[in-house]
């Protein structure tokens, strides 16, 4: 059996990345496309497979700014010739859903989200305060065949597979599509405590630096609080973060998996300000035994136990705590929600043990969802 492997662009190492390196290991034989690929952004086991790139790989300054193709990435996706293919797996969160298949080919579509440059997070990247005056009179007509597309082209997978219960929800008011829940792993034989580890006094961000990701929030609330943040990250929201970190907030840049995991051993808490449709971040860093201060939406309720601090009419804390608390959660996206959250759980941290941090972190390991991926595929495949 002939299996492709679809996979959106490859320009660095995050979360989708990570599943697809799951995938090379389940299908060794696989060839890999994608709509661009910057040779060296991605692991040894994606680069070492057969990667094949569309037409937009050819085009001058898409490397750099490849998000303001947008409008041409339908066009290259159904470019690619899947007639030999027996099986097409897509690993999708913009356009890589809208392969098209041979009519005998069973399509599978692992969906980390709908395109969320047009659906639930298009005003966060094309409000009016973010849009030039071109994107301001382009962007409307765009995002809206955008959508009919992305609506249409959603008829062309057999079966979803959504990384959460929050994106299966999305997938269903989207697409009207039912869709399987397999959560995306965490190497934990990778993220693990250090016999030798030795707790800072700071705290820690590990996010790409977009918008929706909320890193502003986080660098006024560390600044006013004086308390040491770093971030590890880049993107395109880069110069704007780095211009508002002051005395208190450090952003170091992207950092190797072993870099990561001392600086995931060596902090006092994750902070998580954003809205994600899973986030293997806060797994990561449960999975070295530290807890997470997130904002209470998305994907981070289905991988967090966390505790919602809350104040009685005399002030005094009152913890709603699960039985294993693994994080504290904020509920508004706000500077002051977070801060309230972190002087928590400055006051509180003996709430969290980071044995069962660990333990909690354990149940979605890699091994654990190859191991699911697989029995899922055999069952579609009998």
């Amino acid at each position: 059996m002939r299996v492709a492997i679809v996979h959106d662009w490859l320009t660095g190492m995050r979360g989708g990345e990570k599943v697809l390196e799951s995938f090379c290991e389940l299908f060794p034989e696989a060839d890999i496309f994608t709509l661009i690929h910057l040779r060296g952004s991605v692991s040894k086991i994606i680069e070492d497979r057969p990667i094949r790139t569309s037409f937009l790989q050819r085009l001058p300054f898409v490397k750099r700014h490849y998000r303001s193709f947008l409008m041409l990435f339908p066009l290259a996706i159904e470019g690619f010739d899947m007639r030999d293919y027996d099986m097409v797996l897509s690993s999708s969160h913009c356009v890589a859903k809208g392969i098209l298949t041979n009519s005998s080919a069973l399509h599978v579509c692992y969906c980390h989200t709908p395109m969320r440059y047009v659906w639930d997070q298009y005003y966060t990247y094309f409000g009016s305060d973010r849009k030039g005056l071109i994107s301001r009179f382009l962007m409307p007509a765009v995002a809206h065949y955008l959508r009919m597309w992305d609506v249409a082209s959603s008829n062309r997978v057999d079966y979803f597979v959504a990384n959460s219960y929050h994106v299966a929800n999305r997938i269903k008011k989207y697409y009207k599509r039912s869709a399987d829940v397999i959560h995306p792993p965490v190497d934990c034989s990778l993220y693990r405590p250090l016999e030798d580890r030795r707790e800072g006094d700071y705290y820690l961000i590990v996010s790409a630096f977009a918008p929706y990701k909320r890193i502003d929030i986080a660098v006024d609330a560390f600044e006013e609080m004086g308390l040491p943040l770093i971030v590890i990250g880049g993107g395109q929201e880069e110069e704007h973060i780095r211009k508002m970190a002051k005395k208190h907030v450090q952003c170091i840049g992207w950092q190797s998996s072993e870099s990561l995991k001392e600086y995931y051993n060596g902090c006092k808490a994750l902070i998580f300000p954003g809205e994600e449709d899973f986030g293997i971040v806060p797994l990561e860093a449960q999975a070295c035994g530290k807890p997470v201060i997130a904002f209470a939406k998305g994907g981070v309720l289905e991988t967090v136990h966390g505790v919602y601090p809350c104040y009685n009419s005399t002030t005094e804390v009152a913890a709603r705590q699960p039985e294993t608390p693994t994080g504290v959660f904020f509920p508004k996206q706000t500077t002051a929600s977070l801060t309230e959250a972190v002087r928590f759980f400055e006051r509180h941290k003996d709430l969290f043990d980071p044995v069962l941090i660990r333990k909690h972190a354990e149940s979605f390991d890699c091994l654990l969802f190859k191991e699911r991926f697989k029995q899922y595929i055999e069952k579609l495949l009998c």
